[in-house]
C-alpha cells in the first residue's frame, strides 16, 4: 500500500492572526491526487502597545490557547504557485482533540496534531476521500 507523503512547515497553515502566534504546526498531507493540510496554532502574542502595555498571551478563541484544524490545499497566487496551502473554505473534519485551553498545553497540541496527522494518514488508506 502507498503511504502518504508527509511535508512539515514552518508557517502558519490558517487563522488571520497566525503572524502572532508564537506556536505554529503546518503539515502537508499527500495522498494520490488529494492533499490536505493540517493547522495547529496557539501561544497568541497580545497586541501591543495596548492600553495596559502588557506582555504575555491572548486566548485565539473562546476558551483556547491552541487550535488544530485541517483543510484541502490549493496552489495559492501569493506563494507564486509553489507551495500548496490551506483552503480555508474548504474545511475537513475529523475526531480527533482539535482545541486546548490552558497556555500550558503546549505539548498536548503538538500531540494532538501529530494525531490528527495519523488519523486523517489512516482515513486516505483506507478510501476516505473527504468529499473530494
Amino acid at each position: 500500500m502507498i503511504e502518504p507523503k508527509i511535508t512539515f512547515r514552518g508557517w502558519p497553515g490558517h487563522f488571520i492572526c497566525g503572524n502572532r502566534c508564537v506556536f505554529r504546526l503546518n503539515t502537508l498531507i499527500e495522498y494520490q491526487d488529494i492533499k490536505i493540510v493540517v493547522s495547529t496554532v496557539g501561544l497568541m502574542i497580545k497586541e501591543w502597545p495596548n492600553e495596559s502595555l502588557e506582555y504575555g498571551y491572548e486566548k485565539i478563541g473562546v476558551n483556547r490557547h491552541y487550535e488544530t484544524m485541517a483543510f484541502h490545499a490549493e496552489l495559492t497566487s501569493f506563494s507564486f504557485g509553489k507551495f500548496w496551502d490551506a483552503n480555508v473554505e474548504r474545511e475537513i473534519n475529523f475526531e480527533s482533540e482539535w482545541c486546548y485551553q490552558n497556555i500550558e498545553d503546549e505539548q498536548k497540541a503538538q500531540d494532538g496534531h501529530y494525531k490528527v496527522i495519523d488519523e486523517i494518514c489512516y482515513k486516505l488508506k483506507n478510501g476516505h476521500k473527504f468529499n473530494e
